[in-house]
């Protein structure tokens, strides 16, 4: 997702998403269970951590795309108000 992000490729993102939240909640579950040899917990931990650490740092990225989408959207309704307004069409 990271490298996604990096290079602006905001298409697959979603899809990508909804399998990290996947293997996160199983993660979250094999390391809730108890039944994992201690090297095996601190690799979850570790995974765990350097999602969370990459999740922020596409975020991080994907803000100013979301604001700039905002924007657009906004000034987009102002438009189709003027015009609403003063009986343009478009």
């Amino acid at each position: 997702m990271l490298e996604l992000a990096r290079d602006k490729d905001w298409g697959r993102l979603p899809e990508l998403e909804a399998r990290c939240s996947a293997i996160v909640d199983r993660l979250r579950v094999i390391e809730s269970t108890g039944t994992l040899e201690v090297v095996e917990v601190e690799r979850v931990l570790y995974l765990l951590d350097r999602i969370r650490v990459e999740q922020t740092e596409v975020s991080d990225l994907i803000k100013p795309q979301l604001d700039e989408l905002i924007s657009r959207m906004g000034y987009l309704s102002q438009q189709k108000n003027l015009g609403r307004a003063y009986g343009l069409t478009h």
